[in-house]
C-alpha cells in the first residue's frame, strides 16, 4: 500500500486487556465519572449480567437482559425508557454485538457513555457504528456517540462461549479485517491491523475448537476481534455487510453465521478487484487463496457454510439479491445485480466460492 498520502481516524476508546480484568469495572466506572451503570446482556447471558451488576453494587442502576440481535426499534424504545427511569449515567453492555448495539441505541439518544464487556468476537465494541431494524428493514449509521468509551476484555468471559459460536464469531471478526483491506479509505495502519487480526483468529480458532478450555488461544482470539473490530470502526465497508445486513434485517437470519457464510463467496466477488487485499488476506489465513481459505476455515472447524442451514429459504434470493443492490454504495467491484443473485445462490447451496 502507498504511504504517499492517506487519512487515519483513530478512535479514543481506552482498553482494558487481559485474565481477570473483569475485576477493575468499578475502577473504570469511576474513571469515566458516572455513578450508575444500567447492566444489559441478552437472555443467554443473565447469569454474568446478574453477576456483575452484583459485584457493582450500589453502582447499578438495573439490569435490563433482554438485548436481541438486530437491535428491534421497538426493544431499543423500551430500554431507552428504563435506562431514563433509574436515573443510569452510564450504560454496562455485557455479551456479544445483541447487547453492545442495544447499548448503542440508548446513547445514541441520550449520549450516555457506554462502557463494554465483550464476550464474543463481535468486534462492535470497537466502532461508532450503529444498527436498528424496522419494518424489516435494517438501518445502520456512523455517530461518535455510540462509541464505547471503556472496552474490558478478559478472555475468562469468552471460556463458556459455544465451540460453534466462537468460530462463527471469530470468522465475523475477520469479515471486517477482510473488507477493511480493500476498503477506498484503507491506510496502513489499519491494513497492519487487518492482516494481524486475521493472523491471529485464524490461528486460534481451530485451538479453540480443539480445546475449548485453551486460555491462551481465547485470549489470542480476543486479541484478534480487538484489532479487526477498530479496523471496522476506522474505516468502510463495502458488498459483504450489505450483503449481510440485508439478510439478517430483512429475513431474521442470526449475524455471525450469516457473515461466516458469505464471507467468502463476497471475497471472491472482488477478487479482481482488489489483488492486493487478496493477498494479504491468503496470507493471514495460510492458503493461496483468500476466498477459498476462509471457506475451508469455516468447513474444517464445524461452521455452516450454506444459507440453507440456518434459514433461509430459495424463494428468497431474489428479494435479497434486488435490496442488496439497492440505494448505491462504494465496492472495488461494481454491483452486477446476476452476479450477486448468482453468489448468493452459491452462499444458499453451500458451494466453493468462485467469482
Amino acid at each position: 500500500m502507498s504511504t504517499s498520502g492517506f487519512v487515519y481516524n483513530g478512535r479514543a476508546t481506552r482498553v482494558v486487556f487481559g485474565s481477570g480484568s473483569r475485576v477493575h469495572l468499578e475502577r473504570e466506572l469511576l474513571a469515566l465519572g458516572v455513578k450508575r451503570a444500567l447492566v444489559l446482556c441478552s437472555p443467554e447471558q443473565h447469569a454474568l449480567g446478574a453477576s456483575l451488576a452484583e459485584q457493582l453494587g450500589s453502582r447499578s442502576a438495573d439490569l435490563f437482559d433482554r438485548a436481541a440481535m438486530h437491535v428491534p426499534i421497538e426493544l431499543a424504545l423500551e430500554a431507552r425508557t428504563v435506562a431514563a427511569s433509574t436515573n443510569a449515567d452510564c450504560i454496562l453492555a455485557v455479551g456479544g454485538g445483541s447487547a453492545i448495539g442495544l447499548a448503542k441505541a440508548i446513547a445514541l439518544e441520550s449520549s450516555l457513555p457506554v462502557l463494554a464487556v465483550p464476550t464474543t468476537y463481535a468486534g462492535s465494541e470497537m466502532t461508532p457504528i450503529y444498527g436498528l431494524t424496522e419494518a424489516g428493514l435494517k438501518r445502520t449509521g456512523t455517530d461518535i456517540r455510540v462509541l464505547p468509551k471503556t472496552v474490558i476484555y478478559d478472555p475468562d468471559l469468552t471460556l463458556t462461549l459455544p465451540v460453534g459460536m466462537s468460530v462463527t464469531s471469530g470468522i465475523n471478526a475477520i469479515a471486517h479485517a477482510a473488507e477493511g483491506l480493500y476498503s477506498r479509505d484503507a491506510n496502513p495502519l489499519t491494513s497492519l491491523m487487518a492482516e494481524e487480526g486475521i493472523t491471529a483468529l485464524s490461528r486460534s480458532l481451530p485451538n479453540i475448537v480443539a480445546n475449548p478450555g485453551d486460555r491462551s488461544a481465547r485470549a489470542d482470539a480476543l486479541y484478534g476481534s480487538w484489532l479487526c473490530g477498530a479496523v471496522l470502526g476506522s474505516v468502510g465497508m463495502a458488498l459483504h455487510h450489505k450483503l449481510c445486513h440485508t439478510l439478517g434485517g430483512s429475513f431474521n437470519l442470526p449475524h455471525a453465521p450469516t457473515h461466516t457464510i458469505v464471507l467468502p463467496h463476497a471475497l471472491a466477488y472482488n477478487a479482481e478487484a482488489a489483488p492486493d487485499a487478496m493477498k494479504r488476506i491468503a496470507r493471514a489465513v495460510g492458503h493461496e487463496n483468500a476466498a477459498q481459505g476462509l471457506f475451508e476455515l469455516a468447513r474444517a472447524n464445524g461452521a455452516p457454510v450454506a444459507l440453507k442451514e440456518i434459514g433461509m429459504r430459495e424463494d428468497q434470493l431474489d428479494q435479497a439479491a434486488d435490496i442488496s443492490c439497492s440505494n448505491a454504495y462504494w465496492n472495488p467491484r461494481p454491483l452486477e445485480r446476476d452476479a450477486i443473485r448468482a453468489l448468493l445462490q452459491r452462499a444458499f447451496e453451500g458451494s466453493a466460492p468462485s467469482p
